[in-house]
């Protein structure tokens, strides 16, 4: 499929998803990819069950944020949704408790699809969110739909799950683990999403962006950023640029030891002559060592990291804008954060819209 032909789609697409207004002093996190299962071994999100339930309940909740579940939430393409409510109980209150609120939107992903043909299921499910902040739109999205057998069959697809499948197990193969797949996914939604003059905010690949940037892009630019200003600096300041940029030569020393599928993890964004920063991704909450989510507050979206104790990473610790510690032990790590008003103003002056 053409980027074009993805583009008209994808504008179609946003104009059939509900829109809500984005309210500068509402503060709202958007997460994703949970994958949660039945508690056994092959449940992708059972050894973070704990730090999940403490940050929904014992953060976003208290605090009282707006919960924008961004698809793959059950994954009942891999088991039945009867015993994912039952392996998962206090996760399921804490949905019940934001949605009670008014403070829930749960967006469909492509792993949890055949909840729509389950009767009776608690809560709305939506295609995809539209945030509308005056003139400007964020539209939160899983981002499955890039698939071009999506695009053909999708609404096929759900009338056969709605009436015929209903909750069978559909097996799906998996873009996370699929390097290709996972990068032609994100080239597409960045095209189309630069193209309609909006920020976008999507799953699916399991991959963090913050500004249309990876990790690889992030640290590339924070190390020529360092470069250009190492010649006018003071003596102290040169010192401390050069314990930065070590710091980063071996935080991609280890990315470039990587083996050649899991260390492709370059942009394919560069058929222009400007990386627009318009799209985003939360990542996932099935980490080895954390959770990743976006938040958006006080007219700002930041990238958080949430782990159990103090971080030893040095890059993480470096890099951190702000850290904050819950019940003395769960460390929240803001990496990257940016007005969203100087992001609207750069992607009106750099996209295509």
């Amino acid at each position: 499929m053409k980027d074009s032909e993805f583009l008209e789609y994808f504008s179609r697409f946003i104009e059939e998803c509900p829109e809500e207004v984005y309210k500068p002093g509402k503060p709202y996190v958007v997460m994703g990819d949970l994958h949660v299962g039945n508690g056994g071994s092959r449940d992708d999100m059972a050894r973070n069950r704990e730090i999940v339930q403490t940050v929904l309940g014992r953060w976003y909740l208290e605090k009282n944020y707006q919960l924008i579940l961004n698809g793959d939430v059950e994954d009942v393409n891999k088991f039945r949704y009867e015993s994912v409510r039952h392996a998962w109980p206090g996760l399921f209150e804490l949905f019940y408790a934001f949605n009670e609120k008014g403070q829930l939107r749960k967006i469909i992903g492509n792993h949890d699809f055949p909840l729509l043909g389950i009767r009776g299921y608690p809560f709305e499910l939506l295609p995809g969110l539209v945030l509308r902040r005056n003139n400007d739109r964020i539209f939160i999205f899983h981002g499955h739909q890039a698939s071009d057998r999506y695009v053909k069959y999708g609404k096929i697809s759900e009338l056969l799950i709605r009436f015929l499948l209903k909750p069978l197990p559909i097996h799906n193969t998996s873009v996370s683990r699929d390097s290709r797949r996972r990068f032609l996914t994100e080239r597409r939604v960045y095209q189309a999403v630069r193209g309609s003059g909006i920020l976008g905010i999507s799953g699916h690949t399991h991959r963090p962006l913050f500004e249309s940037l990876s990790k690889y892009d992030n640290i590339r630019f924070t190390v020529e950023n360092l470069l250009a200003e190492y010649d006018g600096a003071s003596k102290r300041r040169k010192r401390a640029i050069e314990e930065k940029i070590m710091m980063l030569r071996e935080e991609m020393t280890e990315l470039s030891s990587m083996s050649k599928k899991r260390r492709k993890n370059q942009s394919l964004y560069g058929d222009s002559p400007f990386l627009v920063p318009c799209l985003f991704n939360a990542g996932c909450t099935t980490g080895k060592h954390g959770i990743t989510v976006l938040e958006m507050d006080d007219d700002r979206i930041s990238f958080v990291y949430w782990t159990d104790g103090p971080n030893t990473r040095p890059y993480i610790t470096a890099e951190a804008l702000k850290t904050d510690v819950l019940d003395g032990r769960w460390h929240r790590y803001v990496l990257h954060s940016d007005k969203l008003e100087s992001l609207f103003n750069r992607i009106k002056l750099l996209g295509d819209a």
